[in-house]
């Protein structure tokens, strides 16, 4: 046998009015809503009838009335004491998209400011006119109205801690808020609060004049001066406006809401999830006609059809960035100087973005500033550092040995550098491996390689213990002295052995199975055209090359931002200290 839920209305009132709605001033909106879809019922039926709706506050009281289609007594007790079902769309006949509200319960909002509502209205039928009263514990009373017009007036009175919320100038400026771009006359205790009209619309307005409104409007409401204007439409969601071009860098992590009116009523000040998330750098006004809002009205439901908006007005910000680059070059670096990170996460799927990032957007590298497309035209290979230390590291000895090199250590550069393959398949992209610059570096001469082999063997027994490979070469500068170069399969080799070293036993013996064959060391390399180099070459003294030998080791560490390990830092240690103990002589050893 079916049974009926048991609903506690109380519970029920109280949850949606206090849970749903995330302020109180939302009641204004909700009341007002319901009294512009009265108003869009009754002119569908009869476009000649009024269209007006006031608003009276003051004493801790509240009235709105309006000139709608009413409601008959039947359609009273179905409607206003039925939670969930929306009078707009199932009773009167009309579809969704006429009217504002969806979800039948905007109403219950009054319970946030009042525990009593109090409705009278004359249906457009002839019917009589009604009045009901609810309650914020669940009941309500229905019986006869004194009302001569046809429309409705819903009376509140501010419950107690509530009353600021009733105070004539906060009404005016909630309602001017919520209400100022709609068609119809609207005034609070009888000054007109709407007919600003929507400013995106160009109506008889020049061009010039459309566009220092517009300015204007972002000044005043948004509270910057905008970059640019891009106008935005798509008809399929009924939605058009426009968005505004941040003038600062905006952060991409913090994902900016926008200003969405709904049939010409805000929706939200602050509503997520309009523009793609690559388009942080835009801000949008917008009024559609078709999207959906969520139940509390202060969002848009993220369903396919705003997908769908979304990736369409996503389109046609890229257009805007596509035309600025063929009539507005300088603009665009202007533009490029503020959000660059925005359009080279777009160039990243995006083969046109990818162009113009190409064409404008300078890159550091180790030969200057310069584009992809200047670096690929005067060099050809695209070599370059994938993290910004190891350009530091080695951009000044790859120029040095007239290897350029970009820094892809900047967000998005590196993915970009490899997307250039896209622009022209046959480029070549090579990501600079430290050991690429030891195949670049001069051999010593076949003389002086047999003169030092004593040195280098000395060198290599020093740091034997520490895991790297000694190498002798020429290369410039000459004042550098040591590199200390890891290639990427040593680096890898390295972090695995101080995993193994922290973990338990278990998940040593799991990650000894990718160990490989130790190959590939790191290489300590020593400038032979380095003087200092040479005098510890030809020193005599086995502690003392030691010493000197283990210097260079922790200072090619330190100047290549190496991580220093424990037996590295008690290397460094030693070493300072036996030099400076050989610099400043005991009694005993002078």
């Amino acid at each position: 046998m079916n049974r009926s839920f048991q609903v506690d209305l109380r519970g029920v009132v109280d949850l949606l009015s206090q849970h749903l709605y995330s302020s109180p001033r939302v009641y204004v909106r909700e009341l007002l809503q319901n009294a512009v879809d009265a108003v869009t019922a009754r002119r569908a039926a009869d476009a000649a009838a009024p269209a007006g709706i006031a608003i009276d506050a003051g004493e801790g009281t509240l009235r709105i009335a309006d000139t709608g289609i009413g409601l008959t007594e039947g359609q009273v007790h179905e409607l206003l004491a039925t939670i969930g079902r929306s009078s707009k769309r199932d009773e009167l006949g009309y579809g969704r998209r006429d009217f504002l509200g969806q979800f039948g319960i905007g109403l219950l909002s009054a319970f946030l400011v009042a525990d009593e509502t109090r409705v009278v209205t004359r249906s457009a039928t002839g019917a009589p006119a009604v009045s009901w009263t609810g309650r914020a514990d669940g009941t309500y009373a229905v019986g006869p109205g004194e009302r001569d017009a046809i429309g409705t007036t819903v009376t509140l009175t501010a419950r107690r801690g509530a009353e600021q919320w009733f105070v004539p100038e906060t009404v005016a400026d909630l309602a001017t808020l919520y209400g100022s771009m709609l068609p119809f006359e609207i005034t609070v205790n009888g000054k007109a609060i709407s007919g600003s009209g929507v400013p995106w619309l160009a109506g008889q307005r020049s061009p010039g004049h459309r566009s220092a409104d517009l300015v204007g409007y972002a000044q005043e409401v948004l509270g910057f001066t905008p970059f640019d204007v891009v106008d935005l439409d798509v008809p399929e969601a009924g939605l058009t406006g426009v968005a505004y071009v941040l003038p600062f860098p905006a952060n991409p992590a913090e994902q900016g809401g926008h200003r969405v009116y709904l049939k010409r009523m805000l929706l939200a000040e602050n509503a997520p999830g309009l523009l793609p998330d690559w388009a942080f750098f835009a801000r949008c006004v917008v009024d559609t006609g078709e999207l959906r809002p969520t139940a509390s009205r202060e969002a848009l439901y993220d369903d396919d059809q705003l997908a769908a908006t979304r990736e369409a007005l996503g389109e046609q910000l890229r257009g805007w960035l596509v035309g600025l680059s063929a009539t507005h070059p300088q603009r665009l670096n202007q533009f490029l100087k503020i959000h660059h990170l925005g359009v080279k996460a777009l160039a990243l799927h995006d083969d046109d973005m990818l162009r113009l990032v190409d064409e404008w957007w300078p890159l550091e590298t180790n030969v200057g500033r310069m584009t992809l497309a200047e670096f690929r035209a005067r060099y050809g290979v695209l070599r370059y550092c994938a993290t910004a230390d190891e350009f530091d590291q080695l951009a000044g000895v790859a120029a040095a040995q007239n290897l350029p090199v970009i820094n892809g250590g900047y967000t998005y550069d590196s993915e970009l550098v490899e997307r250039a393959r896209a622009l022209d398949p046959a480029v070549r992209v090579e990501r600079l491996d430290p050991s690429d610059l030891t195949t670049a570096f001069a051999d010593l001469d076949p003389d002086t390689a047999l003169a030092v082999r004593p040195f280098a063997a000395a060198a290599q027994r020093c740091v034997d213990r520490l895991g790297c490979e000694v190498v002798l070469r020429e290369f410039e500068p000459a004042s550098l002295p040591v590199l200390y170069l890891v290639d990427r399969a040593a680096a890898f080799a390295g972090e695995l052995r101080a995993t193994k070293e922290a973990v338990d036993e278990l998940w040593a013996g799991v990650l000894s199975a990718f160990e490989k064959p130790e190959r590939d060391r790191p290489q300590l390399v020593l400038n032979y055209r380095n003087p200092l180099v040479q005098r510890i070459s030809r020193l005599d003294n086995a502690e003392l090359t030691a010493l000197a030998v283990e210097s260079l080791y922790g200072q090619a560490l330190l100047l290549g931002r190496h991580p220093v390990r424990p037996a590295d830092s008690a290397l460094l240690n030693r070493a300072f200290l036996g030099l400076l103990d050989r610099a400043v002589p005991n009694q005993e050893n002078r």
